[in-house]
């Protein structure tokens, strides 16, 4: 039994997460069965979401999930790359997971807009006379940990201008191919695939998902991947 641990689907996207939506889509390239639990985030190994556990094998983090999966199922989700398209692959999905989801974090919670209308409301189960006090905990915490991983220490202006030049890279990278590195989807699909989507979001006003819907070849990538990997998925925010 393979279940996997993430917040499921909300913001037109099959998870609100990013890492989340990446591990979905790499289960279902693999063709494994599995199961979601959206109650897990306390028993998460490293304090965050996603994890898997693969018949009592706890695994946390989406990339060593990936591997799990490689290793356990004989998947090579890159089969067809030679060794440069390899880590020309390894490359973009880094730049989505270590650059473009702290912009993305960035622009849900800090930005009081973004924030009222999406992640605010993520708190509505929590007893009104404390919900306020939870909110403003947890957006702190996200605001320290974004100072200390360095994008929250820049303005949301320079924020932007970084995160625009990582999507105007994909939008190169992509060209009119169908996925990022030709005919077939390969694991950076799952990555870039899932950022997207999230920046792609109706629900958020922001600079970077302008700069997204600029380039009609990243919604059409957008929409192609939820058609082949989500059939049953019908966005609604």
């Amino acid at each position: 039994m393979v279940t996997l641990y993430a917040f499921g689907p909300r913001y037109d996207a099959p998870d609100l997460s990013p890492p989340c939506m990446k591990v979905h889509t790499l289960l279902r390239m693999a063709g494994l069965k599995y199961e979601l639990n959206t109650n897990g985030f306390s028993k998460a190994p490293k304090g965050k979401l996603p994890f898997l556990d693969d018949d009592g094998t706890l695994v946390a983090d989406s990339t060593f999930i990936r591997w799990h999966i490689e290793q356990k199922y004989g998947v090579d989700f890159d089969a067809g790359l030679d060794a440069v398209q390899r880590g020309d692959a390894w490359v973009y999905e880094k730049l989505c997971e270590d650059h473009l989801y702290f912009a993305l974090l960035h622009s849900r919670w800090i930005n009081e807009a973004n924030f009222r209308a999406g992640p605010a409301k993520l708190f509505d189960f929590v007893p009104a006379p404390v919900r306020p006090l939870v909110r403003t905990i947890i957006r702190r915490d996200i605001r320290k940990s974004l100072h200390g991983q360095g994008t929250g220490r820049h303005s949301p202006a320079e924020i932007d201008r970084l995160a625009i030049r990582g999507i105007d890279a994909i939008a190169a990278k992509l060209g009119d191919k169908p996925w990022l590195m030709g005919d077939a989807p390969c694991a950076a699909d799952a990555s870039v695939h899932a950022t997207l989507t999230g920046i792609l979001c109706p629900l958020f006003s922001t600079p970077i998902r302008d700069a997204a819907e600029r380039h009609p070849s990243l919604v059409a990538y957008r929409d192609r991947g939820l058609a082949r990997w989500y059939p049953e998925f019908k966005p609604a925010v």
